[in-house]
């Protein structure tokens, strides 16, 4: 977290001031240190508990100092969506929307955090999100560009996934009590990261250890909602840890019950080796299994037909299992540079069970399919940071190679109810991509400007092997791509909160290896070319920026149903503006907001085609009451304007967007024992989170191109109670 306007001052052992100055934008400082005598550095900002160090042990033209504050004093504690890159932090989130709200599904977690993304169920809970920016559709993750979803280091997206590339199944074994920090990335800026990276980047890092040794919490709510979630977090010495257990269990709103049962198994262990270096070990382990209604004829509910819970297909869903070990060694040195190396080995069985045309290939037995995927993933990442300076200029280096390989069995059969029944592909395919990357961010003119230069180059290996056609030969393809960043931005006046700053960034997008098997002289990777120029202005309580955004993608990626490939098509290209701003009212009280506006989303091809379902107007807003004599909250605003769900000229279908509210409440009975409330979607807004239009068939009708939707769920009361034992010294 950077705290802007921060003052930052030089004190003798008497506490007498002898030089002040205050953090820019960035958190960033400079100001003269005295040579003789013994002196402090010393921060204070408003809300936080003051910060110092000695300098007795810095030498003369130090750069690189850091004052990190102490917990927020009179306040509970804050999570801080920052954007890191040369765009300062401005999006807040009180740590109570994670740790004091009753969420129940994955999407409720991701909502929270604006940035103009719009995501959505495509079956009730147990399948990934759908996600939805800048204009783009990006299904399950992992096209049009893609956002990238790193935890604790480890990609969650999955290559060539055995429903979607990219797919974001693996983000349900996330507990939001264990979330620390969150980190946006507005585009492909940072050249730490690569695949998947063209619209963004969502970062989370869990914690290592709990507020509290012993922490519970139980809740129950409307349609057989329950979940319980512990954990122990114990400290020895140099030693810290915490292991975490969570089980849900809902059958949501529908007909057919879900029957939706996540557990989720989360550990940490770390020790302090040295003064200077930190090994970490950490396990995760998820089921996720459910029931779906799916994608439902919208026509059939409207003119009811079909209730608009019910289902078509009572068999749809999915079944997952999953674990993860990784490592974590950190070595700071005396000269204020850090290497990092992590590592990690995940083991996924995962099944879904889909049938999107009910009755219209096999009138019979209907459509249904199982889409199975078996996998073995590593990972290897390492990351050297240096700070250097010269005069008054200073800069950190970040250089580092990340590689993530895979060995997936992939497989797509016919099904009757859950049993499979004729094989249609099969394949073993192996996927290794490595990156080599380098990043140097620089601040020059006494802290008015600041450069952020980068360059990454990524290599796809892929193996494919036809197991039914065993006689084909082992399709190999291999490709690398070069991904330059530049980040500008500056400070006209330092101490007047106006930051000018413009950002581009090049990422490209893995193909997903069945279209190499469809199209074996098919593009490995698509281009992203993403321009952000705007204004930030943070001031002590309040912040607020503007970006617009230009969008240039070479090939555009879609997901074709009835092959169960990602495919690349014609050249693309989105534009339009953000803004985003947060106010901490007072010192229990804050609210944060965003807007996203896209004014054209197209292929580049002649006569124009629009690209299609995806909303271009995004609104988020959310007040948070944090610890107000005992109480405390959220209200929670998201909201999607109407879009296409095809793009023939200005005409075409459209759906219509949606507006819902969200409340949560907490109620602290004593210091060990909360009450939580949460009711989301306040207003019992009748929406449908997702839409789709292609031809179905159902049973005794005629085939018919239809618009498909998901149904959003009505007004949800969820009531809980949180024990917090044995606090921790701070």
């Amino acid at each position: 977290m950077f705290v802007a306007g921060a003052t930052v001052q030089t004190a003798d052992g008497l506490g007498r001031k002898k030089s002040e100055t205050k953090t820019d934008a960035q958190g960033n400082f400079a100001l003269d240190v005295p040579t003789e005598g013994v002196f402090s550095l010393v921060a204070r900002a408003d809300g936080f508990d003051s910060a110092a160090t000695p300098l007795k042990q810095y030498k003369e033209n130090t750069t690189g100092i850091e004052l990190t504050f102490g917990k927020l004093a009179n306040a509970s504690e804050v999570l801080t969506v920052t954007e890191h890159i040369v765009e300062p932090g401005v999006d807040q989130r009180d740590a109570g929307i994670f740790t004091k709200t009753l969420f129940t599904r994955d999407d409720q977690i991701f909502q929270t955090l604006g940035a103009g993304l719009s995501l959505g169920q495509h079956a009730g809970g147990g399948k990934s999100l759908e996600v939805r920016r800048f204009g783009f559709n990006l299904d399950h993750g992992g096209t049009g560009g893609g956002l990238r979803v790193v935890m604790d280091g480890i990609l969650q997206n999955s290559i060539s996934g055995g429903h979607a590339h990219g797919y974001l199944g693996s983000i349900k074994g996330l507990s939001p009590e264990i979330v620390e920090n969150v980190d946006l990335i507005n585009g492909p800026f940072n050249a730490q990261y690569g695949d998947f990276s063209g619209l963004g980047v969502v970062k989370i890092d869990t914690r290592t250890e709990m507020p509290q040794v012993l922490t519970g919490r139980v809740q129950f709510g409307q349609f057989n909602t329950r979940r319980a979630f512990g954990s122990y977090s114990p400290t020895w010495n140099q030693t810290r840890g915490q292991i975490s257990l969570e089980s849900s269990y809902t059958d949501g709103p529908y007909k057919r019950k879900l029957q939706y049962l996540r557990n989720n198994l989360t550990g940490a262990l770390s020790r302090n080796l040295s003064p200077t270096q930190v090994l970490t070990f950490r396990i995760y382990g998820a089921t996720n299994n459910s029931y779906a209604a799916g994608q439902l004829p919208v026509d059939q509910i409207e003119t009811g037909k079909l209730e608009r819970f019910g289902n078509v297909d009572p068999n749809d869903g999915n079944a997952s299992t999953s674990g993860t070990f990784a490592t974590y060694y950190s070595k700071s040195f005396a000269d204020g540079s850090k290497l990092q190396v992590d590592g990690m080995v995940n083991r996924l069985l995962f099944d879904l069970f889909s049938n999107f045309t009910f009755f219209l290939d096999n009138p019979v037995t209907g459509d249904g399919f199982i889409q199975h995927d078996s996998r073995l993933q590593e990972a290897v990442n390492v990351l050297y940071q240096k700070p250097h300076s010269w005069g008054t200029n200073f800069g950190t280096l970040f250089t580092g190679i990340n590689v993530l390989s895979n060995q997936i069995n992939l497989k797509l059969s016919g099904r009757l109810q859950r049993v499979p029944t004729d094989l249609r592909t099969w394949a073993q395919t192996d996927i290794t991509n490595t990156g080599f990357f380098g990043q140097e961010n620089l601040v020059l003119a006494n802290g008015k400007l600041r450069l952020d230069l980068g360059l990454r180059y990524d290599t796809f290996h892929y193996g494919i092997q036809d197991r039914i056609l065993a006689e084909d030969p082992r399709i190999v393809r291999t490709s690398g791509a070069w991904q330059p960043k530049l980040g500008i931005a500056y400070t006209p006046v330092l101490g007047v909160p106006l930051t000018l700053h413009a950002n581009y960034g090049r990422a490209v997008t893995s193909t997903n290896a069945r279209a190499l098997i469809e199209t074996p002289g098919s593009a490995l990777t698509a281009q992203t070319d993403f321009y952000m120029v705007g204004t930030s202005h943070n001031w002590t309580k309040f912040s607020f920026a503007t970006n617009g955004f230009w969008i240039d993608r070479n090939l555009e990626t879609i997901y074709a149903a009835d092959n169960g490939t990602t495919e690349f098509t014609s050249a693309s290209r989105s534009y339009g503006f953000e803004a985003k701003s947060s106010y901490q009212i007072n010192p229990w009280l804050s609210w944060n907001g965003s807007v996203s506006k896209v004014f054209n989303s197209f292929y580049r091809v002649t006569p124009r085609e629009y690209i299609d379902r995806a909303p271009h107007f995004t609104v988020y807003s959310a007040f948070t009451a944090s610890d107000w004599k005992g109480w405390s909250g959220s209200i929670r605003m998201r909201a999607i304007n109407h879009y296409r769900l095809n793009g023939e000229g200005n005409g075409g279908a459209q759906v219509p967007g949606h507006t819902v509210w969200d409340f949560s409440m907490a109620r602290k009975l004593t210091n060990w024992i909360d009450l939580n409330f949460s009711a989301d979607n306040v207003f019992d807004k009748s929406y449908y989170e997702t839409f789709e239009m292609y031809t179905s068939q159902l049973k005794g009708q005629a085939a018919l191109e239809r618009v498909h939707g998901t149904p959003g769920y009505g007004r949800t009361i969820i009531a809980g109670v949180t024990i917090k034992l044995f606090p921790k010294a701070r």
